[in-house]
């Protein structure tokens, strides 16, 4: 007979002390929990929505309202490509198929199956002026091309393997 693991709620229910419980903490909350998990587990909205009152299918309605939160899980490192017009134009796209080809993803496949990449296109980073554009984790890094991007996602690989070695 195979067991699921069960899902452990020690991170959910600090996160849950830390806020007022109430609809008004719903969106630090998921924010918090994202954060921590990469993601919006489901088990966790049946806990958040007894914790702050609030209905599980309003918190689902939150979490699939807002662009920022997911509920699938994503990489440690997030990469997030703009293809708005500008970077569009300056050639966003080759920039995209490279990494999607070197990270084994697709239009229907956002995420490594090791958890370690998230890829996304974005419609617009704000930084038209050094398109093309994409950001890692929130870093932003200029006037790329696939030759740059592939440079990046190398120095993240490396981080990985030097991280490993310390361990």
């Amino acid at each position: 007979m195979c067991m699921e693991k069960e899902f452990d709620y020690t991170v959910v229910d600090e996160i849950l002390a830390k806020y007022p419980p109430n609809e008004l903490s719903t969106i630090a909350i998921l924010q918090d929990i994202q954060e921590h998990y990469h993601y919006l587990p489901e088990e966790v909205f049946a806990r958040v929505s007894k914790a702050i009152g609030v209905g599980e299918a309003r918190l689902y309605g939150v979490a699939t309202f807002y662009e920022n939160f997911s509920l699938e899980p994503k990489g440690k490192y997030i990469i997030r490509c703009c293809d708005g017009t500008a970077c569009h134009v300056r050639g966003s796209q080759p920039i995209l198929d490279r990494l999607q080809r070197e990270l084994g993803l697709s239009d229907n496949k956002h995420t490594t199956d090791d958890l370690l990449f998230t890829l996304e296109t974005v419609s617009c980073l704000g930084a038209c002026g050094l398109a093309p554009v994409m950001t890692v984790n929130g870093k932003v890094y200029p006037a790329m091309t696939p030759a740059t991007a592939l440079e990046v996602l190398e120095g993240i690989r490396a981080e990985i393997a030097a991280e490993e070695v310390a361990e």
